[in-house]
């Protein structure tokens, strides 16, 4: 079980995104429906639970794992509050569109 309580069936994964609130120098907190990444139609989120049958048709050893770092469509699937107070996504497999491959820091 992870932190969020929530533990997604079937084809549905568990992200966290990226958190886009900008603080101005003056102190004013921008949302996140009016940052910069509101220009961009995917998001960056932490790949958290996944069901039974996500990701079946990756194949054996490609498929994410939960940790991995992925691309999502901005408006997919149901935002939902978990138990650790932390906002989640809760959507279809099928709505992950790209992993992210870590560069090796030189």
């Amino acid at each position: 079980m992870n932190a969020s309580g929530i533990e997604p069936l079937d084809l549905k994964v568990l992200v966290r995104p990226d958190s886009a609130e900008k603080i101005t120098k003056g102190g004013i907190i921008v949302p996140d429906s009016t940052a910069d990444r509101q220009k961009f139609a995917v998001v960056k989120a932490d790949l958290i639970a996944v069901g039974s049958n996500a990701f079946k048709e990756w194949g054996l050893g490609n498929a994410p794992k939960s940790g991995s770092r992925i691309l999502m469509a901005q408006y997919a699937g149901a935002r939902v509050k978990g138990q650790d107070g932390e906002d989640y996504v809760l959507m279809n497999d099928e709505d992950c569109i790209a992993l992210l491959v870590e560069e090796a820091s030189e």
